[in-house]
């Protein structure tokens, strides 16, 4: 203790140098997914100044139609760049998902917190989760929302409109978003039904003068809530190649949960937000937010709403923890899977640490010829690291799942690519639990009939054609 009276000013403090470097300077750091010189190209390519300066040269010039088109390009650039991006620092292995720093850092780090009380529900395809959903519709009282980029014509579509129409005649309020892009072929039929049962629909972002600035942001998301206490979510629209059990090429392989409890919330605020960006209307009240209740089920939830314009996707942080803190197996099942140099990184540091990384992929009937052709692309690093890509080619596979070491795992709408994390409103939902984890690895392993394996030597002596189209493709990855 220093002398009685000695002043403040006298005592001896930390030298100003070591102040600020008591610990280490995370930039001084390796990166992860350090920008090749195609990457860095690439991004120059779809970046707006470099149009804009030619734009300039060509106005000085007095060369009109050239600085048009230049300009026509720059504005393009501007409109379709990301604004969102990984994260390169901070990727680094330092906890497993059993140890106690994993929850309170997966809440941190997405600001979403675990709702207790839950009941949770795995629906494996479409004759399971569609009379599950048409069933909560008609035990409606009160409210029932929907969000979806997907609501086409056909069969089921029909159906459901009826569905939804009944319960809006009988006094239920129905809201309808749908995605004016995804949802553009719902066709006249499903529209007058909805339109004659007093149903509000409304489309989120259409094309017009006054949306131009966010032509390229859609809502992806994927929700049927009920009464603001049931709701349904998970990699499936409202069309007809979700129908049956994946048992052909015309019946689409996918999962769905279904939430009843308090995680229910986030799915409604995430609809109510963007219902009242694109009708003005604020939805208010115990039609939509019930009083809670009792515990329904055993389970905590973590509902996590991602949206690019926070300017940082929260489903990309999630995935990107889970991974790094993968310590025995990470199964991924995803359609489009268009890894960044960051997430080949961290999944390549999760094999050579002895996980057991999988990754099943849609095959042969991939419905998206862009995401495809980036994904193969990019198969080369992770097979040379070990990574096991599993093709499935039964059907075409759509569900967005992942699981942790048998312990943690999430289902929800985000594709793992760049169109998913930086352009779209996500939502997925994420559980603490080796029950419902257990359920999710057994239907991975389940679907590992219908896949083809890749082979590191057959990809390596792919043909000129196919390396053609991946070129092509690699010019767009940013927007796959």
């Amino acid at each position: 203790m220093p002398p009685r009276g000695r002043r403040r000013w006298r005592r001896r403090r930390v030298p100003k140098y070591w102040r600020y470097r008591l610990a280490p300077d995370p930039l001084k750091r390796r990166p992860k997914g350090s920008l090749t010189l195609w990457a860095r190209g690439r991004r120059l390519l779809w970046s707006w100044w470099p149009w804009a300066i030619i734009s300039i040269v060509n106005v000085a010039q007095q060369k009109w139609g050239w600085a048009a088109g230049m300009a026509a390009l720059s504005l393009f650039g501007y409109l379709t760049w990301p604004t969102e991006f990984p994260p390169r620092y901070g990727l680094d292995h330092e906890f497993s998902v059993d140890d106690e720093e994993f929850l309170p850092t997966m809440v941190g780090a997405t600001g979403v917190p675990f709702l207790p009380g839950n009941r949770v529900d795995i629906l494996n395809n479409g004759n399971r989760f569609y009379p599950a959903m048409l069933d909560a519709i008609a035990r409606a009282e009160l409210s029932i929302t929907i969000e979806a980029y997907i609501y086409w014509a056909g069969e089921i579509g029909v159906e459901f409109a009826r569905a939804l129409a009944a319960k809006a005649t009988s006094g239920v309020k129905v809201k309808i978003l749908l995605d004016a892009v995804g949802s553009a072929s719902i066709g006249d039929e499903i529209l007058k039904t909805l339109e004659a049962g007093k149903c509000q629909v409304a489309w989120y972002n259409p094309i017009r003068s006054y949306t131009f600035g966010r032509f390229n942001h859609r809502t992806h998301r994927k929700s049927l809530i009920i009464d603001g206490r049931v709701a349904f979510t998970g990699g499936a629209g409202i069309a007809d190649h979700w129908r049956g059990d994946a048992e052909d090429a015309a019946h689409w392989r996918d999962i769905q949960v279904r939430l009843e409890g308090p995680a229910v919330t986030p799915l409604q605020t995430g609809f109510a937000e963007n219902w009242l960006q694109t009708t003005w209307e604020l939805i208010s009240g115990p039609l939509y937010y019930p009083p809670p209740t009792a515990s329904l089920g055993p389970y905590a939830v973590q509902t996590i709403m991602s949206s690019p314009e926070i300017g940082a996707s929260t489903v990309r942080t999630m995935y990107y923890l889970s991974i790094i803190s993968a310590r025995r197996s990470l199964f991924i099942a995803n359609p489009y899977f268009v890894p960044d140099a960051a997430a080949i990184d961290a999944l390549i540091e999760s094999k050579r640490r002895g996980v057991d990384v999988r990754i099943m992929v849609a095959g042969l009937h991939n419905d998206n010829w862009l995401a495809r052709q980036n994904s193969v692309r990019l198969y080369g690093r992770l097979l040379a690291a070990g990574v096991e890509i599993l093709e499935y080619n039964r059907t075409m596979l759509h569900q967005k799942t992942m699981v942790v070491d048998d312990t943690w795992a999430t289902v929800g709408t985000t594709n793992f690519d760049n169109r998913s994390f930086a352009h779209n409103e996500e939502n997925n939902v994420c559980f603490y639990d080796r029950r419902l984890a257990g359920m999710l690895r057994d239907a991975f392993i389940a679907d590992l009939a219908g896949c083809v394996r890749v082979d590191p030597e057959r990809w390596r002596h792919r043909g000129a054609w196919a390396r053609i189209q991946e070129f092509v493709a690699a010019l767009f990855q940013e927007q796959a």
